[in-house]
């Protein structure tokens, strides 16, 4: 039975969510508050969480930065009628799906159902190289278990590494392969990157050092 998060702070919306949830099969927790949601998230899993982006506390928004960290979490947004900037900015961070107030129960619960299928066959096919799993789909990438919170061009950098570990890739081929659509960054932009994602990887692993300098020549990525 999937644990599913909902956090609405309207109570007679969230008790119709809930009963078309356990209707369906799903074991929902219902917060009021981001905080409450954070202090059940600290101990418990879930498989997807439902967020109202209007919270007394945290607002939605901040809510999902906070509960994905260190862990992968799928997420639909709860907007209001008409919040078109609330919606682009939600899929904007990585939100799976929304729902806009006032919305059907049932339409709710097989969105939730739409959006754990995808991920479990996106999870299906994430591929493994060493303590790595790539997800290449959803732009994911997990180190010794931990999802790793990349930026842009950080995640660029690791998936091309990830493409083929072991080989060198100068820091030509890097540009090329991962800011081929920023003109204006020079060679020392690959160092600077390499540079965060090895703190990255050390806050996961602080013994680890899986990506390699080769003077003169490059980068590559020791999965051993």
């Amino acid at each position: 039975m999937s644990r599913i998060l909902l956090v609405e702070d309207e109570p007679a919306i969230a008790d119709t969510v809930q009963y078309a949830l356990r209707a369906e099969g799903f074991d929902p927790v219902h917060c009021l508050t981001g905080g409450e949601a954070l202090r059940w998230a600290a101990t418990e899993v879930f498989a997807l969480a439902v967020l109202d982006v209007g919270l007394p506390d945290i607002g939605g928004f901040a809510l999902c930065r906070e509960l994905r960290r260190g862990r992968e979490l799928p997420v639909i947004f709860l907007t209001a009628q008409g919040a078109e900037a609330d919606r682009i900015l939600g899929l904007e961070i990585g939100a799976d799906d929304y729902v806009t107030k006032p919305f059907s129960p049932r339409e709710l619960v097989a969105r939730v159902r739409v959006v754990l299928r995808r991920v479990q066959a996106a999870q299906a096919d994430a591929s493994v190289v060493g303590g790595f799993e790539h997800d290449a789909a959803g732009k994911r990438i997990r180190f010794r278990g931990r999802s790793l919170e990349l930026t842009r061009y950080e995640y660029g950098l690791l998936a091309a590494l990830l493409q083929r570990p072991g080989a060198v890739l100068s820091r030509a081929q890097l540009m090329d392969r991962v800011w081929g659509d920023a003109l204006d960054s020079g060679d020392r932009t690959v160092d600077t990157h390499v540079k965060t994602l090895r703190a990255k990887l050390h806050e996961v692993d602080a013994a680890a050092d899986p990506v390699r300098t080769h003077r003169g020549l490059g980068y590559s990525l020791d999965v051993q």
